[in-house]
């Protein structure tokens, strides 16, 4: 997205540094704001610290989640609920607080992360697999009404992309999820770059409400 020209603000409860680092070693504009998503009075603090700093924010890609591997039985509630704090609640949050800006603009894009685990459905994730089906269903649900204010709404859909956090995991994973994708390789995170980036664009701007599976090919539908 700094490569297309868009200034970035980096949410995160830790300290995002070594991101904007990244972005301005590539010749793009970037800020790390210390934000907590699953508490609305610190997400509503960031959309006004982002303000002051680079202006109303128009472009919002919902990508922090978690998913710990817990079998069902013994899960606690308080577990179940963790997943649905960070990766559904935390979309309530952002939209709320970014939306009247995307509004105010006559124009805005967001963009929520959902997974191809809720085709590929893996023992041990069902707090995770629950949460990605409800990221869909809000997905569809703020696109119809947001779309007379000229903001789109879409998701995408990952297969199990090498990151720190899923090399936490079972390492078994990357061996056995690329085998049932046509691309039978790990993805990684340059891999949804490119959708991510034109779903933010004008030329996505008839899109909307979609899910779209980059994933190598493990959903074929």
């Amino acid at each position: 997205l700094a490569s297309e020209g868009a200034a970035v603000a980096v949410l995160d409860r830790a300290d995002a540094a070594d991101v904007v680092k990244e972005v301005e070693q590539a010749g793009g504009t970037a800020i790390a704001v210390r934000a907590d998503l699953t508490d609305g009075a610190s997400v509503i603090a960031a959309q006004k610290e982002i303000t002051t700093r680079l202006g109303p924010a128009t472009i919002l890609v919902n990508n922090a989640g978690i998913y710990p591997n817990q079998p069902f039985e013994g899960m606690r509630f308080e577990d179940w609920r963790a997943v649905f704090t960070l990766n559904v609640d935390a979309l309530f949050h952002t939209a709320q607080a970014f939306v009247p800006d995307m509004r105010a603009a006559g124009w805005g894009r967001i963009v929520n992360m959902t997974s191809n685990s809720i085709n590929l459905v893996i023992p041990g994730f069902s707090h995770y697999i629950a949460s990605k089906m409800a990221v869909i269903g809000l997905t569809r649900a703020l696109a119809t009404e947001l779309a007379d204010a000229g903001i789109t709404v879409n998701a995408v859909g990952p297969s199990l992309v090498r990151t720190a956090t899923a090399e936490a995991g079972p390492a078994a994973f990357f061996d056995i999820v690329p085998q049932l994708q046509a691309i039978k390789r790990v993805q990684v995170p340059d891999d949804l770059t490119g959708t991510i980036s034109f779903l933010a664009s004008d030329d996505a701007a008839f899109i909307t409400g979609q899910t779209f599976w980059v994933d190598g090919g493990l959903v074929r539908s």
